[in-house]
């Protein structure tokens, strides 16, 4: 494959890498004072096994054992003329470990090159070091790899000299130019000075790599500055960290959930491949590619269709105003006050019955019902919608995401709520099931929220999936979710527009808790002339804002907020600075958007009136 192709590769699927070889090793009780990549002639079936255990945690690429296989570093090892040998076999090995597990899936081999540690003030030219590369690379190539990488970068001397290197290969040579970024300093500036372009005439990597040096969360914020500066696909594959201090304890937080947590982080800010560089094991892959392969489904190209053997015409949608009480409001421009209120974990919905009773009786325009928050077991979303709007006479909005059903059962699910007369809806794409803990349960992710949306547009315009007329065509209020806070916020708003482009009608957001970015949010989709219903959360306590700043995707919780939480002395006076916080929101936004979607905080409805009252 090229450059040109394995951009595409890497732009249109989520690739898992393997994890680390050489610290693999050494917990397979290899001393140090061996020679690491001479093992593929020595120990070839230690460092099989290894590959192989990355294959079966889900590995989609394999970097070959010849991390330090270069003339400079084999010459400690008196090895200098093995160079060809070693990485050759290196290759070799890796073939041999996809062809032994007969997988059926695409696997990558990747020519592993690591820093030489030498530079200009070595005495060491740029032409001399790269011609030592030049060597390596070839033997990699010609071993029969997909594409080299040059891992563990230090600074800008050590991009430089492989891309030398790199110019003195076959013309269109797949290369990544994987950074090691040091803890500390100023990560923007460092990486922008890292990432200026060559000279002219120097071949281009096709993709750019963060590995080593980081752990988890500070790797987050190297992804972060790195973002905006490059358009190429990024890869990253952090260390299992540092211990961190805590109650003056010194910690070691990566375990493969901690890993798995943050790779799912990196792949929503756009990181197109994942895997782990020191101190991460068969384990950690496992668990992150469980995590995060559902996310990376090329799932919104789907589209709903005509068959080309029936056309079917359209029938005309009804108008928001004519599908349900809440549409009719949003309609009229007038404001708008719901509820959330989570599903049991049990089948009794007495409790939920008698919240939608008083919400009613507090002048609630309707409850949210979410459709398996965090992935967590919960009665089914679509039967709490239906009691509470059949036994409390409130109008509900059903959150409908995509993790649990195909499109067959998306559609059935859809067509029974119209047959039920349930009419609103909040379509997401939902949460992979490793977040609640239920790593073992498949998630389907046949389509997103933008694939769902135009499900049920066409089935507003009575056509179904496969493209015939249905009889009478459903009349949903179609909803959608936004982040304010997007870490990409770009990426945020164009997908807000084809979520709109789709059928969308009124947007929902996460909470808010900066009325400042929910109006930089407001002012970037002006153009869509949409209404939006701002996310508020009374927070409950003190233990529940640091949750809700840590521990939740997509929400930001300003320090300030924290510090007049952690003000109250009790439960009760922090209960009542988090309503007093969520009243002083709406005050804020009010002129903003067309309502406000109210939290109830651990099931408390009482607390959620409160702040609309």
């Amino acid at each position: 494959m090229n450059n040109a192709e394995l951009t595409d590769l890497f732009n249109r699927e989520l690739l898992i890498f393997d994890g680390a070889m050489g610290t693999e090793l050494y917990r397979r009780h290899v001393f140090t004072n061996r020679c690491y990549d001479e093992l593929c002639l020595s120990d070839p079936r230690l460092v099989m096994e290894i590959h192989q255990d990355y294959l079966r945690a889900g590995a989609d690429v394999l970097t070959s054992n010849s991390y330090g296989a270069n003339r400079f570093t084999l010459k400690k090892f008196a090895l200098a003329e093995q160079v060809s040998a070693i990485n050759q076999k290196a290759v070799a090995l890796m073939k041999e470990s996809v062809t032994a597990l007969k997988l059926h899936r695409r696997i990558l081999l990747a020519g592993s090159l690591g820093p030489l540690g030498l530079t200009t003030q070595d005495g060491c030219t740029l032409e001399e070091a790269a011609d030592i590369l030049f060597e390596q690379a070839h033997a990699l190539i010609e071993g029969g790899a997909d594409f080299l990488i040059f891992e563990t970068l230090p600074d800008r001397e050590a991009a430089l000299t492989a891309s030398l290197a790199m110019a003195r290969m076959p013309e269109g040579t797949p290369y990544v130019l994987s950074h090691a970024i040091p803890d500390g300093g100023d990560l923007p500036e460092l990486l922008a000075h890292r990432l200026q372009p060559f000279q002219a005439g120097l071949p281009e990597p096709f993709a750019i790599g963060l590995n080593c040096g980081l752990g988890p969360a500070r790797m987050l914020e190297a992804l972060e500055a790195v973002r905006p500066l490059t358009t190429l696909p990024i890869i990253v594959q952090p260390n299992t960290g540092t211990p961190h201090k805590v109650d003056n304890r010194q910690l070691y937080l990566c375990s493969p959930e901690y890993l798995s947590t943050y790779a799912v982080r990196y792949v929503n800010l756009g990181a197109r491949a994942v895997g782990g560089c020191c101190g991460t094991t068969p384990e950690h892959i496992q668990d992150l590619a469980r995590s995060v392969k559902p996310l990376g489904k090329s799932k919104a190209e789907i589209q709903i269709k005509p068959a080309d053997r029936e056309k079917v015409t359209p029938c005309p949608e009804k108008l928001l105003a004519d599908k349900s009480g809440l549409g009719a409001k949003l309609a009229r421009g007038e404001w708008v006050t719901t509820v959330e209120i989570t599903p049991p974990r049990g089948w009794d919905t007495g409790k939920m019955i008698a919240s939608g009773q008083l919400c009613k009786q507090h002048g609630v325009d309707a409850i949210n019902i979410p459709d398996g928050p965090r992935a967590a077991p919960r009665l089914s979303a679509l039967v709490t919608a239906l009691k509470i709007q059949e036994l409390s006479g409130m109008e509900t909005v059903l959150h409908v995401c995509c993790r649990d059903r195909n499109f067959l059962a998306l559609q059935a699910d859809l067509l029974g709520c119209a047959a039920c007369g349930l009419h609103n809806f909040l379509f997401i794409t939902g949460d992979p099931p490793k977040l609640g803990g239920y790593g073992f349960a498949s998630g389907v992710f046949d389509t997103d929220s933008i694939g769902l949306v135009s499900l049920q547009k066409h089935l507003n315009q009575g056509i179904d999936l496969g493209g015939q007329a249905i009889q009478t065509p459903t009349a949903a209020v179609i909803g959608v979710g936004a982040d304010p806070n997007a870490i990409d916020f770009k990426r945020e708003i164009e997908r807000l527009h084809r979520k709109v482009e789709a059928g969308a009608e009124y947007i929902t957001t996460q909470p808010v808790f900066d009325p400042a970015a929910l109006e930089r949010f407001i002012k970037a989709i002006e153009s869509l002339k949409i209404p939006v219903i701002a996310g508020i959360w009374p927070l409950a306590s003190l233990r529940n804002a640091l949750f809700m700043k840590n521990e939740v995707p997509g929400v930001f919780v300003p320090d300030p907020i924290i510090q007049r939480i952690e003000k109250g002395e009790t439960r009760e006076e922090q209960l009542a600075a988090g309503i007093q916080i969520a009243r002083e929101a709406i005050a804020q936004i009010r002129g903003m958007v067309a309502g406000v979607q109210v939290s109830a905080p651990l099931g408390n409805v009482q607390t959620a009136l409160e702040v609309i009252s």
